[in-house]
């Protein structure tokens, strides 16, 4: 398996990074709206950071970089993912171990928001989300969506990692 996983280029795990991105935002987007699950200030800033993420391994796929091209990629993916994460353990914590007082992150309605403010700042709000932090929705196998953000962003980081620092190039020709 590692075998196997060595001969992969730079170019094709850059390529796999911004798949799973792209579909863990699909994903998200499935869940808000077919599911009617509506995201939290936190829950957008974990999508920035796969959105980030995934723009960051498109162009390192596209590019196809080499050694030092290829740790500098993996390194702005795993802080990109380090602060997804950061993102998704603080939301998690907020999950599992609820305040006595509700922690709400709700910022308003969107016609209160278009009505009572100009459209500079209401676009920021808007984007905010609506959902409550504290609040699981929905979970698989007992995670929440949270939990599950922060399994793959820790995936991420460990491909980033194990890219840049661990992986031995069984051609040459490889990247």
């Amino acid at each position: 398996m590692i075998a196997m996983l060595n001969r992969l280029t730079s170019r094709a795990i850059f390529a796999a990074l911004f798949l799973a991105c792209a579909s863990l935002i699909g994903f998200g987007l499935v869940l808000q709206h077919v599911a009617e699950l509506e995201p939290c200030p936190m829950c957008i800033l974990q999508r920035y950071a796969f959105v980030a993420i995934g723009m960051v391994a498109l162009i390192a796929a596209i590019h196809g970089p080499v050694r030092a091209g290829v740790k500098v990629y993996s390194f702005l993916i795993a802080a990109l993912a380090i602060a997804g994460g950061s993102v998704s353990v603080r939301q998690s914590l907020l999950q599992r171990f609820p305040a006595p007082e509700p922690a709400n992150c709700m910022t308003g309605d969107l016609d209160f928001l278009l009505g009572n403010f100009p459209l500079a700042q209401a676009l920021p709000k808007i984007f905010a989300g609506t959902g409550d932090c504290a609040k699981v929705e929905w979970s698989l196998f007992g995670l929440s969506i949270a939990e599950w953000a922060l399994a793959w962003f820790l995936v991420i980081v460990a491909t980033s990692a194990w890219l840049a620092f661990f992986r031995k190039r069984t051609a040459p020709a490889a990247a």
